[in-house]
């Protein structure tokens, strides 16, 4: 008698396949793509707005009226408006979906029972929310600039400083932008994810990670809690326009950089915690 060696038996499907299909229902929903249409809509209607009033008005924040006549300026100026409402409500929605939406809907007890690790199940969601917040940050910006080429006009980058920059140079200080903007909005994405694991309701999720950075941004905005600023994930945000200052301004971007690492990791770290223990 012959003993015949056999394969051995897969019990989960390849990390690749599973991170396809989890992708593949995140950029298929129809609330994902209206989300990005929205957000590919604002530097156009931003840009139209201020061509056809003839520039920005005066007393406006400094990097509007820089877009007159200076088209690469408009797509981080769109970054600075979306990031303070648009762009987190977006991650906010699709980190709610990622969790608290399975398990409204009844599938999350199966991906539990399932035999895979769910440490990796919390690594698919966050791969898709952070696919999602990088892809909404870069249609901001891929929008704002054919924008500002197009309607605002302009063959460089004229800085805040007065310097003026080549296309190429112009093109890697909005790049710097994008980079910097998906971090800050994976950190959001993070939070989110880690409510949404408590929940089985998307809205709360939705509605207390937005409730948590308008409550940071009222914080930052009082002298006498200075203390408290540095805690907070929003207090930097707007220091994306530091990337159209000429030499570059790296402190504050920096700074801002490693409070999103520390949000990003306190918040994944408790998703993994919390699904790890879940009871199904």
């Amino acid at each position: 008698m012959t003993l015949v060696d056999t394969p051995p038996v897969r019990t989960s499907a390849p990390l690749g396949r599973v991170v396809l299909a989890e992708l593949r229902w995140v950029l298929r929903r129809p609330r994902n793509l209206l989300a990005l249409l929205m957000l590919a809509a604002l530097p156009v209607l931003l840009g139209t707005a201020i061509a056809l009033a003839g520039g920005p008005s005066r007393g406006g924040p400094s990097v509007l009226t820089a877009v007159a006549g200076n088209g690469l300026v408009l797509p981080v100026a769109a970054l600075v408006l979306a990031q303070s409402l648009l762009l987190p409500l977006v991650v906010a929605m699709v980190a709610a979906d990622a969790l608290a939406g399975e398990s409204a809907h009844g599938t999350l007890r199966g991906l539990l029972l399932a035999p895979v690790s769910r440490v990796r199940l919390v690594g698919v969601k966050a791969v898709g929310v952070l696919v999602m917040a990088v892809l909404s940050v870069t249609v901001v910006a891929v929008s704002g600039v054919v924008t500002g080429l197009v309607i605002v006009g302009g063959d460089g980058l004229v800085t805040l400083s007065g310097t003026t920059l080549p296309m190429g140079s112009a093109l890697g200080r909005v790049a710097l932008a994008v980079g910097w903007s998906s971090v800050q909005m994976a950190a959001v994405g993070a939070v989110a994810l880690a409510i949404s694991a408590f929940t089985d309701h998307p809205l709360v999720v939705m509605a207390a990670t937005m409730g948590g950075l308008i409550t940071f941004g009222v914080l930052g905005t009082i002298p006498a809690l200075d203390w408290l600023h540095p805690l907070l994930l929003t207090t930097d945000w707007s220091a994306v326009v530091d990337v159209l200052r000429d030499p570059l301004s790296g402190d504050t971007l920096a700074t801002g950089l490693f409070r999103a690492g520390c949000y990003l990791l306190v918040g994944m770290s408790v998703a993994v915690g919390r699904i790890a223990t879940k009871d199904v």
